[in-house]
C-alpha cells in the first residue's frame, strides 16, 4: 500500500513540475539587486536556486559547528542509558548499593531522570536507607509526580506507616484518578490501616482496568471483602452490608467464611449455616467446612446430621472428617468421634484433629493419651515431628496407614485398580 502511495505521489509531483516549467518558461521573471554601485540581475528561478544553495551552505556550517557539542550529548545519553540498564540489573540482582549509585548517575540526563530516580529510591529503600529513599522521591516527584506518589505510598506501607500511605493516595482515590498500581497500594494500605471500607473502593477500578492478573485480583478481592465483612460492628450492620454486596462477591469462599464467623458471633447461626450450606452446594470448600464445624454448640444436632451426610460424598476430606469429629466431641459422642479423627489424621495430619482427639481421650478418662495428643497438636503447629500414640485397650491407633475409599462426584465408590 505504501509503494502505491509513493508512485502516485511521484506522478503528481512530475505533473506539477511539468506545468510549472511551462509557466515559468513563458515568463521567467527578473530580479534586480543593486548594492553600493554593484548591480546584479537574474531570473526568478536563478534567484530561488541561489537562495536554496545559500540556505544549504548555512545549514551545513551550523551542523559542522554544533557537531562537537552533539557528540558530547550523544556520549552522555549513551552513558546514561547504559548506567540506567546496569542499575536496573543490579537492583534485580540484589546489589542495592551499586544499583543506587548507577541510577543516580543515570538521572543526570533529562530524558531518563524520572525513571532513574524512581528506581534509585527503590534501591535505597531495599538497602535500608529509608530517609534517603524519600529524599530521592522528592526529586522524582518533579519529573513523574504520579509514579513518585505511588512509590512513596508503597515505601511508607512497607515501613509500617499504612495510615500515612492511605492518606497520601486518598485525594486521587476520591477523584478516581489513581493509576492501577495506585489503586493496589491504596487497597493494601487501607487494609493494613484497618479501613476495609476504603479498600473496597479500589476493587471496581482495578477490575475494569484488567491490569491485575486474575489470580492476584481474586486474592486481593477475597482479602478485602472478608476484612470489610469482619468490620461490621453488629448484626444489623452485618445483614445490611451482606445484602448490599454484589452477588459475585457474596459467592467468594473467603467472604462466606467471614460472614459465617461474624454472624455466629452475633448469634445469627441459622443465617451463617444457610450461607455455608448454599456455598458448599455450589462449590466444595474445606475451609468452609472447618468453619461450619467450629461454629459452636447452637443447632449442633442439625449441623452434625448435615455434615455426616457430606462424609458419604467426601470420605477422604480431612477437613470434613475433623469438623464432624469436633462436633461429635461437643455432643460427647466419643465413640463416633474417635474413628473420624483417626481417619483425618491418617489422611492429612492437622493440629485441630490432634486437639479434638485429645478431647476424646479426656472424655474417655485417658489423660496420658490426651496429653500426648495435645503435645502433638502443639508440635504440628510449630512444624515439629509428632509422636505415635501407644497401644490403648488392646487397640493400636495407626495414623500412618488407612484404607482410603475413592468416590466420584456423585458419591458412588470407585473400584480399586
Amino acid at each position: 500500500m505504501k509503494l502505491w502511495r509513493w508512485i502516485v505521489g511521484l506522478i503528481l509531483v512530475a505533473v506539477l513540475a511539468a506545468f510549472a516549467w511551462h509557466w515559468v518558461a513563458d515568463d521567467p521573471g527578473s530580479v534586480l539587486i543593486r548594492l553600493r554601485g554593484t548591480t546584479l540581475q537574474m531570473t526568478v528561478v536563478s534567484a530561488v536556486v541561489l537562495l536554496l544553495l545559500a540556505w544549504a551552505v548555512i545549514a551545513a556550517l551550523v551542523t559542522l559547528i554544533r557537531w562537537p557539542f552533539g557528540a558530547l550529548n550523544r556520549r552522555h545519553r549513551r552513558l546514561s542509558r547504559r548506567r540506567l540498564a546496569d542499575g536496573l540489573v543490579a537492583l534485580i540482582e540484589g546489589r542495592h548499593g551499586e544499583a543506587e549509585r548507577d541510577l543516580n548517575r543515570a538521572a543526570r540526563y533529562p530524558s531518563v531522570r524520572g525513571p532513574a530516580l524512581l528506581a534509585a529510591a527503590e534501591a535505597a529503600e531495599r538497602h535500608g536507607e529509608s530517609t534517603r529513599a524519600l529524599e530521592t522521591l522528592d526529586q522524582a516527584a518533579q519529573e513523574t509526580p504520579r509514579a513518585a506518589r505511588v512509590l512513596r505510598a508503597r515505601l511508607l506501607r512497607r515501613a509500617g506507616r499504612a495510615t500515612e500511605a492511605a492518606a497520601l493516595l486518598a485525594p486521587e482515590a476520591n477523584s478516581a484518578s489513581l493509576t492501577p498500581s495506585g489503586w493496589i497500594e491504596y487497597a493494601e494500605a487501607s487494609l493494613e490501616a484497618g479501613d476495609a471500607r476504603s479498600a473496597v473502593r479500589a476493587l471496581d477500578p482495578l477490575q475494569k482496568s484488567g491490569e491485575l492478573g486474575t489470580r492476584a485480583f481474586s486474592d486481593l478481592e477475597s482479602r478485602t471483602v472478608a476484612a470489610y465483612i469482619a468490620s461490621a460492628p453488629d448484626g444489623v450492620s452485618l445483614s445490611s452490608l451482606w445484602s448490599q454486596l454484589p452477588k459475585s462477591q457474596r459467592r467468594l469462599p473467603a467472604a462466606v467464611d467471614a460472614y459465617a464467623r461474624r454472624a455466629s458471633q452475633f448469634g445469627q447461626s441459622m443465617a451463617a449455616m444457610d450461607e455455608i450450606e448454599t456455598a458448599l452446594r455450589r462449590e466444595w470448600s474445606p475451609s468452609l467446612v472447618a468453619t461450619y464445624g467450629g461454629m459452636g454448640a447452637e443447632d449442633l444436632e442439625q449441623r452434625l446430621r448435615r455434615a455426616e451426610s457430606w462424609v458419604d460424598t467426601h470420605p477422604n476430606d480431612a477437613a470434613l472428617l475433623t469438623a464432624v469429629g469436633r462436633m461429635c466431641v461437643r455432643a460427647r459422642l466419643w465413640g463416633k468421634a474417635k474413628p473420624l479423627l483417626e481417619r483425618a489424621l491418617a489422611i492429612a495430619p492437622n493440629a485441630d484433629a490432634w486437639e479434638a482427639l485429645g478431647d476424646v481421650f479426656v472424655g474417655e478418662a485417658h489423660p496420658e493419651l490426651a496429653q500426648r495428643c495435645y503435645r502433638n497438636a502443639l508440635a504440628l503447629a510449630r512444624g515439629e515431628a509428632t509422636e505415635a500414640l501407644p497401644e490403648s485397650r488392646n487397640h493400636r491407633i495407626d495414623t500412618r496407614v488407612t484404607a482410603v475409599e475413592e468416590r466420584d462426584q456423585h458419591g458412588v465408590p470407585r473400584l480399586s485398580p
